[in-house]
């Protein structure tokens, strides 16, 4: 049934060390992850800005309720199948900062916003039309947010005039509602330095605010920009006129995010297990590009710096140059590039502390790709 969670109590692996679990296994470092949450929920309590968390980073339900306890004012989809999950589990405000388009898709968003606040982003009158349609048939308003190219080059209207226009005529038609507008720096997240990262990810949110106060001038309330990541939330997160923060990966971190963000601790991993030894310093792993995301270049070994990983495009398989005397058979944890892409792999979570199995926490949106 729909919204209904599963006791991991019987499960067999509760309380079992984690070395004794089969591999591949997706793991979460339960206190480090907290503390990650704690972290970013105390920045931002005292703050103007709220974070509204990126549930595509986990795509997982308890996290997201963890993420909501510490006073998240409610979460960030990237697909619609997310955010039907979410309200699925009993989650009512959710934000998809995404493109929803095609008829089937427009009826479960008005369907959805029947059951939640929902909000989109749009960044072309033909979509709005559509939503407006659908939302009309349903009886639903849909809360839509102007996304503003502030230099992706993604999805986006440009910056100031056509924004506005945008948000003009959105105010004619019946079924959605103008919410405010969405802006994301995603082309200057992964800049390592992080001085030269603040500044031009600061200047291209300027954009954003400046369509905001054109739009004011006009008449056109802005009630609020949404953006910003794990990489920007002390930078453009604390701008004035920006309202909410979709930082996802800190909730469980991976090594790239970590070499941008090293407050926040890696909590999640993939426990591996060494299948062959084919020379004195080569290693094979059972995991490969279907088991851990690489986006953001080859993962790591949790504990040994030194080995190298230079064939990880293999679909089941890791090789390990420079490795220690690990025998077949051993246990080790796997750290991903990339935390988003792959819980995006995985069906559940097994959550450990101290070394040991503590809970099991489904991955309800995983494989949402619609």
């Amino acid at each position: 049934m729909a919204g209904v969670e599963v006791s991991s109590e019987n499960d067999s692996r509760m309380g079992c060390l984690v070395e004794d679990l089969d591999t591949p296994t997706l793991l979460l470092d339960r206190a480090a992850s907290d503390r990650n949450l704690a972290r970013m929920a105390e920045f931002f309590r005292e703050r103007p800005a709220k974070l509204r968390p990126h549930f595509k980073n986990h795509k997982c339900v308890r996290l997201a309720r963890r993420q909501l306890a510490l006073g998240a004012v409610g979460m960030t989809c990237a697909k619609l199948g997310e955010a039907e999950v979410l309200v699925e589990h009993g989650i009512q405000d959710v934000l998809i900062a995404n493109q929803v388009v095609g008829s089937a898709k427009t009826a479960r968003l008005a369907r959805l916003a029947l059951r939640a606040r929902v909000g989109v982003a749009v960044d072309h009158w033909d979509q709005v039309n559509a939503i407006s349609r659908a939302a009309e048939a349903s009886g639903s308003t849909v809360r839509v947010l102007v996304e503003v190219d502030i230099g992706m080059g993604r999805c986006g209207v440009a910056a100031g005039a056509p924004a506005l226009e945008l948000a003009r005529r959105i105010l004619e038609l019946p079924g959605v509602e103008f919410a405010g507008l969405q802006a994301f720096e995603g082309h200057l997240v992964n800049v390592l330095d992080r001085a030269e990262r603040t500044e031009r990810s600061r200047a291209a949110m300027q954009l954003a605010l400046d369509t905001r106060d054109l739009l004011e001038t006009e008449g056109i309330p802005v009630g609020c920009i949404s953006g910003c990541s794990s990489a920007t939330y002390d930078s453009t997160g604390i701008l004035p006129g920006v309202d909410e923060i979709q930082a996802g990966s800190y909730a469980t971190m991976d090594r790239q995010y970590h070499r941008l963000v090293p407050e926040f601790e890696i909590a999640l991993s993939v426990l591996v297990r060494v299948i062959s030894r084919p020379a004195a310093d080569k290693a094979v792993l059972d995991v490969g590009v279907k088991g851990a995301g690489s986006e953001f270049g080859v993962p790591e070994i949790r504990g040994y710096p030194e080995v190298e990983i230079p064939f990880f495009l293999a679909e089941e398989h890791a090789v390990i140059r420079n490795v220690p005397d690990w025998r077949i058979g051993q246990v080790l944890q796997l750290i991903p590039s990339h935390s988003c892409t792959t819980c995006n792999l995985y069906r559940e979570l097994v959550v450990h502390e101290e070394g040991r199995v503590v809970d099991i926490w489904p991955i309800e949106a995983a494989g949402r790709l619609a």
